[in-house]
Formats: C-alpha cells, structure tokens, sequence
C-alpha cells in the first residue's frame, strides 16, 4: 500500500499550565495565513479545547485518543480527518509521558506522537530558568528510545532571556528552539469546575487570537516550524482498519491496565454494515446544541451520519417544541448554568419526556443525563425541576465525582436497546454532579487498578447516563442506534 504525506505536528508540555492551548490557538490562526487548509486535533478526550480550535479555524477540531481506539484505528482516524489538509496540528494533554493513571504511557501524548510518527514541539514555561531547560529537555528525550521531540518554543520569556536560552540549546543535538513568546497582558483565559471556559465567554476572544498570532509571526521561525511538519514521515492511507492484533501501548511502569482492544468492526464488516446505509434515505436526528450541551465529539458526529443519521440540530435552552425527528441525542455540557432558561421552557420537556415515552430512540450522557432527572440543582442549592422522566435528583458536590477513562460492559439479565449483554464500549467521566438515581444497566470499569461499579440507565429505547461515549470504540452501538431510529431491528 502506498503510503501518503500527512505534514503534522503536535504541541506537548513538560505540565499541565504551560501554556499549550494558548500557543496551539496563536499557532493555528498564524498557521492558517496564505491560503494554508489546516486541521487541528486534541489528545485525549476534552472537549474544551477543540472549541477553541474551531473558534480559531471556523471548522471542527477531532479527537485522538489511543485508549479510546487502540493504535491502528487511531493511526487511521488520524489520516482520514487529515486528508485534504496541508497541515494537522494536534495539541497534547497533560505531561508529555502522562497517560493512563499517570503509570502508563497509553492515552498520553507521547503516545499518539509516537502511534501517528508525528515530530514534536515542547512548549515549556521558562520563566525564572536558563540552564534547567537542558537537563529537563534531556530527560524527556533519554525516557524512551524514540522520544519524537524535535523542536522548543520557550512561553513567558524575554528576548534577552530567549539568547540565553539558545546559547543553552545548543548542548542538545536534534532538538531545535522554534522561538518563544513573551508575557502577555490578557493570556490567562480563566477556569471552570471543567476546566478552561468556553471560547464565546470570552471577550474579544478573536482580537486575541489575532493579537497572539502576531506576536507569533515575530518571535518563532517559521520556516523551521513548517519544515519540521514536512519531515514528519508518510502514513497509510484512510481505511477502515481492525484493532485485532494491534500492539497495546507499553506502560512505564508494572500497573493493571486493560489490554483488550476496542471492539471494532474489520475493514470487511464495516463495508458490509455500510453498503445498505448508504442506499437508505437519510434519517433526521435530533441533537440538543447550546450553551448548555456543547459536548459531542466530532468523531460522534460524523460516525452517525456515516450510519445514515441527518443531525438536526435544536436548542433547549431556546426551541419551544422539538424538531421533526426519528431519534434524540442529548450531549453533555453544562445544563447546571442554565437551569433557569431549561426549566421554564415547559413545552420542550413535556414533548421531549412524551418521545422517550413513546419509544424514541435516545442517548443521552452527563449533562444530557442531567437534564432527563426529575430536578436539578444550582450553584446555590435552589432545585429546578427539568423533564421528570428520570425519578432522581441531581446535585453538586464540593469535589469530583467521578474523573477519567472507563470500560462500560452491558450486563447480562437486562433488556439493552443497542448493546448486548458482554458488549463493551469505551468513554470517560469528568463530573461535580450526582443523581440518586444512577442507574445499573452496565458495569462501568477503570483501566487502571480495575475499580467497577453500576451505572447507566437502559429504559424502553433510552440508554442514559454519566459517561461520555466515544463511538468509535464500538460503532456496532451507532448502527443499531440509527436502525432503531429508522423502525428496523437492531
């Protein structure tokens, strides 16, 4: 198979707050310049992040996550979303080496640099440094045998620091410094209980970028920065690929982790399940998109409309009735700042309690689980009562709930609309809230450690619950979704 060049490069971290999605948005809007079609991409699975990317590019940012998708799907998402592009850019998370309960390297951002072969830019904050740059840059180089780090962008430094800097670079062969950027006026976006805030929050948000992304033009070489995407080596091109046989990611350390890769469809099946789709007439899908539940990842999204799914976008916050539709889908988000707005919007809780009722076919997740609950609490304490179809009631708590990457199985003994009992899929929790009403439909485990417990909730053709799902890690759950939405068998 003939392979094809995909110029790419990813932007990680030594820590978290070193400034990698501030540098990542200048980056893209700088990048973006002369006509160049770019296309960014998160590690992990945040959702914050990729709207600032799509606030910055005008289209949407993918995810990349190796503990979602194993290697050679991921490997293959990657080429698919990048085709067409002249430049990816992905941005790390956390710690370079930081992955899956911090002992292992699967999901980290060393991880999907070394999965897609993709030459790396360490942002590091070097205020109050010069020489400790070397030995911090040569430990993260000498951790592994190929570390892929190629390149240094130095944040919240001088001019007259950044000589130094490079005087100090050079004791580090193969690694180049890329620039650097001052202390700006204004470079803090803020935080949340979920962390960074949403992009629309923040005033003038696009001035920034544009004031951010000149600063860039003046303190990085470019030129080496683009050369450095261009060596990145050729991939395979776009297919279907099945996980059967991929090599889990090594772990740095002796931990428990889950080794059995996501359930995936080979390239045979998948083109099997797909033939009569894209014969079919599309189906209309509801999909609640607001302030309030922003949280869908863009894999999701296009995975359903592979399936035959026409994504009919509808507000809550706002729409009085819901749309003419043959399946509802309601995201995460953060329904608890806007309680006020969903609550009196009586019309569209009574017709969306009244579909599920029915038997439309529903996914709902964390804030769209939520919003499904008898009452939801405020910041204060004050309940509001949402659509009453759930018998629980959600409040906050004063530390997380739940954080990180689970196995969902489905239990054997349960009536599950788009799982059978045994099937797994793949998501992640990041939650203040809790509800007394959890549900017990599957079991939820870490990868690390084993932990499980109960949860989601199964009711007529409705699952609900907590996690954020990641599709791709079982289409089999999207197809039967979308075939239930059309009236044919799961």
């Amino acid at each position: 198979m003939q392979k094809k060049s995909f110029p790419r490069i990813l932007i990680a971290a030594p820590q978290s707050g070193s400034g990698k999605t501030y540098l990542t948005c200048g980056l893209l809007r700088l990048l973006s310049g002369n006509g160049r079609r770019l296309h960014a991409f998160k590690c992990g699975p945040d959702f914050i992040d990729p709207l600032f990317h799509k606030q910055v590019l005008g289209i949407p940012s993918g995810n990349l996550d190796s503990f979602f998708t194993g290697e050679e799907h991921t490997l293959a998402l990657f080429a698919k979303e990048a085709e067409g592009y002249d430049l990816s850019v992905m941005e790390g998370v956390m710690g370079y080496y930081d992955g899956l309960g911090g002992r292992a390297f699967t999901a980290s951002s060393y991880d999907l640099a070394r999965i897609t072969k993709t030459p790396v830019i360490l942002v590091i904050n070097a205020k109050g440094m010069s020489r400790t740059v070397v030995p911090l840059i040569k430990g993260l180089l000498s951790y592994t045998e190929e570390s892929w780090i190629r390149g240094v962008i130095f944040n919240r430094v001088s001019s007259s620091a950044y000589r130094i800097l490079t005087k100090c670079m050079e004791e580090i062969p193969g690694v180049k410094a890329l620039g650097y950027l001052p202390e700006l006026k204004d470079a803090s976006w803020g935080s949340r209980h979920l962390g960074l805030i949403q992009p629309e929050e923040i005033p003038l948000f696009q001035n920034q970028i544009d004031a951010l992304a000149n600063q860039l033009e003046e303190t990085l070489d470019l030129e080496a920065l683009l050369s450095l995407a261009q060596s990145a080596p050729p991939l395979p091109p776009p297919s279907r690929s099945s996980s059967s046989g991929a090599k889990p990611s090594p772990s740095s350390s002796k931990v428990t982790v889950l080794r059995e890769e996501p359930t995936l469809l080979s390239p045979d099946q998948r083109e099997e399940s797909d033939r009569p789709f894209s014969l079919l007439k599309k189906v209309p899908i509801a999909i609640a998109r607001d302030a309030s539940f922003s949280f869908f990842y863009e894999e999701n999204l296009r995975l359903l409309m592979e399936y035959g799914a026409k994504p009919v976008f509808f507000s809550p916050m706002k729409d009085a009735h819901l749309p003419k539709a043959s399946g509802l889908i309601l995201p995460g988000g953060y329904p608890e700042l806007h309680l006020q707005e969903l609550s009196s919007n009586t019309s569209l809780l009574h017709e969306i309690r009244a579909a599920i009722e029915s038997g439309m076919p529903t996914l709902a997740e964390c804030g769209g689980f939520l919003y499904l609950q008898k009452s939801v609490q405020d910041m204060g304490g004050q309940s509001f009562p949402l659509v009453n179809l759930l018998p629980g009631s959600a409040h906050k708590n004063s530390r997380l709930v739940r954080f990180g990457y689970l196995e969902l199985t489905a239990k054997a003994g349960q009536d599950l609309p788009y799982l059978s009992s045994g099937e797994k899929i793949r998501g992640h929790e990041f939650h203040y809230y809790d509800t007394d009403a959890n549900g017990e439909s599957y079991t939820a485990e870490k990868p690390v450690g084993g932990r499980s417990w109960d949860c989601m909730v199964s009711y007529k053709n409705l699952l609900a619950g907590f996690p954020h799902l990641y599709y791709e890690s079982n289409p089999a759950l999207v197809r039967r979704f979308v075939e239930r939405c059309r009236g044919l068998d799961g």
